[in-house]
């Protein structure tokens, strides 16, 4: 992955939500150029945001024994005006899951306000190739410090079919 679009995890209880948060500066290299008298963040940057860290915590959840990607979102609402410096809050929570896919929703807040959300994206399932290197990688990023580890296997609670 390039570009991630969260520095790290504030919160996340497996099968359920996620709390992580970004800094958007202006050095950033996709914003080099964008509207150079009046930078914005892109709108579309904030859904990947979103569509990331829903995703990590679908990982997280199945202890990395899955992998998944974006496979649909609807019911997205864009903000046009973040400026680059921002910093943000994404919230991601996980409505239903079972061993084929994951349907969860995500928001974006800049000061407590929802700025950004996606109510409905789903996520299919696909048999991680090396969990033990996706939980290193994420070891790396320091996205799992303070989260408790997820066993091998390990399905969400709520898992339904």
């Amino acid at each position: 992955m390039r570009f991630l679009f969260f520095d790290r995890v504030l919160e996340a209880e497996a099968g359920k939500r996620i709390r992580a948060v970004k800094t958007f500066p202006l050095s950033e290299p996709f914003l080099a150029g964008h509207y150079a008298r009046a930078p914005r963040v892109p709108g579309t940057l904030l859904l990947e945001a979103m569509c990331q860290a829903a995703g990590w915590l679908v990982l997280y959840s199945y202890g990395y024994e899955v992998a998944c990607v974006i496979s649909l979102a609807e019911n997205v609402r864009l903000a046009p005006g973040l400026r680059p410096g921002a910093a943000v809050e994404i919230a991601g929570e996980i409505l239903d899951t079972n061993k084929r896919a994951t349907l969860a929703r995500a928001r974006v807040e800049e000061r407590g306000e929802v700025i950004a959300s996606a109510e409905r994206l789903i996520f299919p399932h696909f048999p991680s190739a090396n969990p033990a290197e996706l939980e290193r990688r994420f070891r790396a990023y320091g996205w799992l410090d303070g989260l408790p580890a997820q066993e091998p296997s390990r399905q969400p609670a709520e898992e339904k079919g």
